[in-house]
């Protein structure tokens, strides 16, 4: 045995978590067993969709249980092997985030290098651009949404982690006008400046219905939906006939319900699409994603941005920070 250090649900939230809601604690962690692999994490993920994981409820994905460690995605280095499936030294992607030190079963542990290769992109990217958040951009606005060259497509919480790579993929593919709303003049500036947006807006400022008229006045053909609320009752609002939308998140929501569209009938004449997924279920595409997205990273086409804390112990405060917005890109957190 070994001691590690993991972050625990102390208790449920009411609403908007808090710090309480945390506890970071010492345990034992069991040297590998036959089949097994111990790692130590070098850099950590957190994301909106564990909110919902906090609520004792069903869903797609199960709760996390109070008194035990939350989970999530992370990269770390193998630092002990009882399995020919991976060596000390391999660098390897896996769900067991929110600790620093891991025994698990090695086929759980996903190989990015070998301990005297060079990783292909940085360990981070894995976790964002070339991980869960890139391959939900890619699905979300090709598959669900069918995005076609010439598209005028808006998104939501553009500026996050998900939504920044929806408005690059976008103008990659050939859109005629991408437009996203993001929670600060900051980073509406860097949507257009540095991203390539053809506009955005502050939705803080209010009026997000007539921001959105303003920044495209012809209307949308697609929206990419990382808010509901009123941005969702917006993009309805503007949509062209025949739109698509893809629902991705509704983080206006996942602290407090809110007011749902009062505009749903326009579906009905303008011909509207919208569906929600998950991107477990496209796992299929990864490898086309990967080879297509992972080329335009490399070429330097596509940016990808980081917000990262330092420390396990400060995981809680990110993922406090990363649902009020505070985040440009994947918020990351480094062990």
């Amino acid at each position: 045995m070994t001691t590690g250090r993991e972050i625990q649900l102390a208790s449920r939230p009411e609403g908007t978590p808090t710090a309480d809601n945390f506890r970071l604690v010492e345990v034992e962690v069991p040297e590998p067993g036959e089949g097994q692999v111990t790692v130590r994490n070098t850099v950590m993920s957190v994301d909106p969709y564990m909110r919902g994981r906090m609520n004792d409820v069903k869903s797609y994905v199960p709760p996390f249980q109070v008194g035990q460690a939350l989970d999530g995605g992370a990269v770390g280095e193998v630092v002990a092997s009882n399995s020919p499936l991976l060596s000390v030294g391999d660098l390897v992607l896996h769900g067991y985030g929110w600790r620093d030190l891991v025994t698990g079963e090695a086929k759980r542990f996903r190989k990015l290098t070998g301990p005297s290769e060079d990783p292909i992109a940085p360990p981070s990217a894995f976790l964002g651009v070339l991980g869960m958040p890139g391959l939900t951009a890619y699905v979300g606005l090709l598959d669900i949404a069918a995005m076609k060259p010439g598209d005028t497509v808006f998104v939501s919480g553009a500026a996050g982690a998900v939504g920044s790579l929806v408005g690059q993929l976008a103008k990659l593919k050939g859109a005629a006008r991408v437009v996203g709303s993001a929670g600060s003049p900051a980073k509406v500036k860097h949507l257009v400046d540095e991203l390539g947006f053809d506009a955005a807006f502050n939705y803080r400022d209010g009026d997000v219905a007539g921001q959105l008229k303003q920044a495209a006045p012809d209307g949308i053909d697609v929206y990419f939906d990382n808010v509901g609320g009123d941005h969702l009752t917006a993009a309805i609002a503007r949509a062209k006939v025949f739109a698509r939308f893809a629902l991705c998140g509704a983080i206006s929501g996942y602290n407090e319900p809110v007011p749902g569209p009062d505009n749903l009938t326009l579906l009905i004449g303008k011909r509207i699409t919208m569906r929600g997924y998950i991107v477990s279920d496209h796992n299929d595409r990864m490898p086309e994603f990967l080879s297509e997205v992972g080329a335009w990273y490399a070429e330097g086409k596509l940016k990808a941005e980081e917000t990262v804390v330092a420390g396990l112990e400060n995981a809680p405060a990110a993922f406090l920070g990363l649902m009020r917005g505070e985040n440009t890109g994947k918020m990351l957190v480094t062990i």
